[in-house]
């Protein structure tokens, strides 16, 4: 007989207490306020500087225009920040639509901006008409003064709103916009800018828009530096060359008009092993490339091709030159202004314009081909450089393929020296890369076999900065940390193939586990730089000192805290230890000062601007002696001595 039906659970649901009152309808100001990530990313400093680069851009949109050559940036001791132009000003009659002033309007409404109808702005970045309201929305306070029509009009607001109607202060002779904002406490974690990472971004700006003029003042800092470029984006490649051994003494310039877009590229070849090319679509870097990368890309594969057979330097029946053996050691930047941008994400990470790909091909096509056809000299080093990478890749590629063929999820060809753990959804596991057998062996024995893995390093790993990709796959234990990540590299690496969501770098804390630490983030900024991006990378933070009082035992981890501990200690017994290695603690101290998720600290490595990151890892890790010096000379008050 069969099992007679079960009769089916009932829930006793009432809905009197879920009705139309529960449902919460968020104006535009209380939504920014209550999800500010949706619109800056984050509330910490990569979000505060957003604030001041949304401003910044609203300038930039009017040098775009043709209606701007100076902007000046004030970091105040106040930590405000005043972003001047010299603009047309922001419009101040009435709005037909919101019956409220221009200025107001822009200040105050969600999506409301002269960027949309293109008869202001042609092209523009920013974040499309939310940008001066988001930043107003998550501001303390703003106070604005447009200077337009022989008046100054200002008008202020607090958090959001505005404080009074907009009234004119006095007369002018000059056009232009002058925000000042201080960032809401209640909101950012912390409200101090980085003048250098400020400077990073104002510089890339200028070499975007040749022939204007941005200044930044920082009032704390007591500094001021102004950028300048007639040459544009070329100087932007030399910028990023200057260290590096280049293969033609000029960068490549192309630039051609398609309908609408604009297009600017700039190359230069180099001796190194490591391509640099950054994208941008109206000013924005689209650090995930888009159409118009892939655009670029096609074209220089294909020009380079058909001059080396053409000028017979490659044989007619000898293979092609791939993509990844025309961008070795290419330095581009591309440039498109286009009047309306599909960005993907709201942080505008990739352009996704279909009809940029072919406009950027064509142009690269042209211009490169023209380039080739009257520089034969400056042609045939670029084709030999590439014909080198070549032989190269080649008998690399075995080697990668095979690295290949053992990741992904064959747990049977994992690397012998990796203690795995049982847990195998990648989101919950852990990856330790630790320095040295030692210190290996107590953390297998601390960690939670569950979802810690642990991978020793023996010895410092290869300079990948100064190998070619055959040397580097060549390299043990770079195939082991390949093998153990399981996501392949380069071109080939997969993110949805990452066997452990977190990769954590484990060193001692000292100046050889410094150095260990800036080889593994070299090697993974150059060929895994999406295990960057994607938030999957981590420093551990070791203690350097174990300090035993009457109070208790404590566990320190930096210089500061141990001399605030000890002036503050009442107890005259004290024990000091320096923790020197990791191998000089036992598996249980290591568990809990270092691995523990409860009592640990990891600093989960980010960037922020990846022209500035390959800029410094070229300086600190070429061949180039001299610019390294100078580095080490600047910074070495800021060092600690390990002796």
């Amino acid at each position: 007989m069969p099992d007679k039906a079960k009769p089916k659970k009932t829930r006793n649901v009432s809905t009197a207490n879920y009705t139309a009152e529960d449902i919460q309808v968020l104006g535009g100001r209380e939504a920014v306020r209550r999800r500010p990530g949706m619109y800056i990313g984050s509330t910490d400093q990569r979000g505060l500087h957003h604030l001041l680069y949304e401003i910044a851009y609203n300038s930039i949109d009017e040098a775009m225009a043709g209606s701007c050559d100076q902007i000046t940036v004030i970091l105040r001791k106040d930590n405000s920040v005043t972003v001047t132009d010299n603009g047309r000003g922001i419009p101040v009659d009435i709005h037909p639509t919101t019956k409220i002033s221009a200025l107001e309007t822009v200040m105050t409404v969600l999506h409301a901006g002269a960027k949309f109808g293109g008869k202001s702005y042609t092209v523009s970045g920013g974040l499309h008409g939310v940008g001066a309201s988001v930043v107003n929305a998550l501001s303390e306070w703003v106070s604005v003064d447009v200077n337009r029509d022989g008046k100054i009009n200002h008008q202020e607001y607090k958090r959001g709103i505005p404080a009074g109607p907009v009234t004119v202060t006095g007369k002018t002779d000059s056009t232009g916009t002058s925000t000042t904002f201080l960032a809401d406490s209640k909101i950012f974690t912390e409200l101090d800018y980085d003048f250098d990472t400020v400077c990073e971004r104002l510089r890339e700006m200028a070499y975007l828009n040749k022939g204007v003029e941005i200044t930044i003042i920082d009032e704390i800092g007591d500094r001021i530096k102004t950028f300048y470029f007639e040459g544009g984006i070329t100087g932007f490649v030399r910028h990023l060359n200057r260290n590096r051994a280049v293969r033609h003494l000029l960068p490549i310039y192309v630039s051609k008009s398609v309908n609408s877009t604009s297009i600017e590229v700039a190359l230069q070849y180099n001796d190194g092993y490591n391509e640099a090319t950054f994208s941008f679509a109206n000013c924005v870097n689209t650090i995930d490339g888009g159409t118009h990368l892939t655009g670029f890309r096609s074209a220089l594969t294909r020009v380079l091709n058909d001059y080396s057979k053409k000028a017979k330097i490659i044989k007619e029946d000898d293979p092609n030159l791939t993509g990844e053996d025309v961008r070795e050691g290419l330095t581009a930047i591309i440039s498109i202004k286009l009047p309306e941008p599909q960005f993907e994400g709201q942080t505008k990470g990739k352009l996704g314009n279909i009809e940029v790909k072919s406009q950027v091909e064509s142009a690269v096509n042209e211009g490169l081909a023209l380039y080739l056809e009257e520089h034969p000299d400056e042609a045939k080093k670029i084709i030999e450089k590439c014909v080198t990478s070549a032989r190269a890749r080649e008998a690399a590629r075995k080697a990668r393929d095979l690295i290949i063929r053992k990741s992904g999820l064959d747990y049977s060809a994992l690397p012998g020296l990796l203690a795995d753990c049982s847990e195998r959804d990648p989101a919950q596991c852990e990856l330790y890369l630790v320095e040295g057998p030692s210190a290996g062996g107590s953390a297998k024995q601390g960690r939670n076999r569950r979802f810690q893995a642990i991978l020793p390093l023996r010895g410092k790993i290869l300079n990948v900065e100064k190998a070619a990709p055959d040397k580097m796959l060549a390299n043990e234990e770079i195939r082991t940390i390949i093998t153990a990540i399981g996501a392949g590299l380069d071109e080939d690496f997969d993110p949805a193939r990452i066997r452990y969501h977190q990769v954590i770098l484990m060193a001692d804390a000292d100046v050889d586990g410094a150095h260990i630490r800036t080889l593994l983030l070299t090697f993974f900024f150059r060929h895994m730089p999406r295990l960057i991006y994607d938030g999957h990378l981590f420093i551990a933070q070791p203690p350097l000192y174990r300090i035993k009082t009457s109070d208790g035992l404590k566990w320190v981890y930096s210089e500061e805290e141990k001399d605030e501990i000890l002036k503050n200690s009442s107890s005259k017994k004290v024990e000091l230890q320096r923790y020197k290695g990791l191998g000089e603690m036992t598996a249980e101290q290591l568990w809990e000062t270092t691995m523990d998720p409860a009592n640990r600290t990891l600093l989960q490595v980010s960037i922020e601007d990846a022209a500035k990151a390959d800029e410094t890892f070229q300086m600190l890790m070429g061949g180039d002696v001299p610019p390294r010096k100078a580095f080490i000379q600047a910074h070495a008050k800021y060092a600690n001595l390990d002796i």
